[in-house]
């Protein structure tokens, strides 16, 4: 389970990543207006801003779901290594053989 939570959190972190960078700033509405070419976009005018922050989001919010998980797997597992009880060990029940 803890390596499926680290694999999605990292791809997570990949796609934020392209999803950002691919984002135009807040500056770029002023240049936009002058000809910039905004109309031609496939969502339309303001369609891909929105559909692309909403989706930023909800990448955003599964990110930090998968945080905190890979937190509580890390507390668990420190817990578990530093703890006073003591381990239970598989034994054998077959006494060993003489060598007769």
């Amino acid at each position: 389970m803890h390596a499926f939570v680290l694999t999605v959190h990292v791809l997570l972190a990949v796609f934020m990543i392209l999803l950002i960078l691919v984002q135009q700033g807040k500056g770029a509405d002023a240049g936009a207006s002058f000809g910039g070419g905004g109309a031609a976009t496939v969502f339309g005018a303001s369609g891909s801003g929105n559909f692309l922050t909403r989706v930023t989001g909800i990448l955003t919010a599964l990110f930090f779901v998968t945080s905190m998980t890979l937190a509580i797997f890390a507390k668990q597992q420190t817990a578990d290594a530093y703890s006073l009880t003591p381990q239970t060990t598989e034994t054998s029940t077959t006494a060993p053989k003489s060598a007769n």
